[in-house]
């Protein structure tokens, strides 16, 4: 069982930055993978992120904007959002899978079998 709690949502001005973190406890970090998706009202939940031992993935549209990283010796997984556009308001959820199995870099949320709880991003025009 791998235990995620996402942090750092908030409101922020169109153009601002917020620092997502996503602590994971249960699981050895170092096997695990870990991806950042988000859901906005009425929308499917979108792919952004993905992170493992040996690399990143990102879906095209979010690359420049978004910076997935982890920090091992907290087992903490960030997303760094810049230049934030009202579009991107969403419910910011961080997934976990063992990444022994799968794809290398899992894109769709089927792919994960432990989630968070959610953290809201809001902004404002």
């Amino acid at each position: 069982q791998v235990q995620l709690v996402e942090s750092g949502g908030g409101l922020v001005q169109a153009g601002g930055s917020l620092r997502l973190s996503c602590a994971a406890s249960g699981h050895p970090f170092s096997t695990i993978a870990v991806g950042w998706f988000r859901q906005a009202p009425g929308k499917e939940r979108e792919f952004i992120a993905t992170i493992r031992s040996g690399g990143t993935y990102y879906v095209d549209s979010m690359k420049g904007r978004f910076t997935i990283s982890k920090d091992n010796a907290k087992n903490t997984v960030y997303l760094q959002m810049n230049g934030l556009k009202p579009e991107d308001a969403a419910v910011y959820y961080c997934a976990a899978r063992d990444g022994h199995y799968g794809p290398l870099y899992g894109t769709r949320a089927t792919e994960y079998s432990y989630w968070g709880q959610g953290t809201q991003v809001t902004v404002s025009s």
